[in-house]
């Protein structure tokens, strides 16, 4: 099981820069770091939130699920 994690492409998309972000959401950078490294083990839903409100998305456009199967 994979969660995919797909802050830098809606950060691409919204031309934010990670330091903007992790100032909006009131996330460490190393925390934000983490995260959309995949490396993180939860997530907070008021994390989540502020971070689709801050790149007004949803939750489906950061996170991606993929079996072991699609992966390998």
């Amino acid at each position: 099981m994979a969660i995919i994690i797909h802050i830098d492409v809606m950060l691409a998309k919204r031309k934010m820069s990670v330091t903007e972000l992790s100032e909006r959401v009131g996330i460490t950078m190393a925390n934000l770091s983490i995260l959309k490294n995949g490396k993180a083990k939860a997530v907070r839903f008021s994390t989540l939130e502020a971070i689709c409100k801050t790149l007004d998305c949803q939750p489906g456009d950061i996170l991606e699920y993929k079996s072991d199967e699609d992966t390998q």
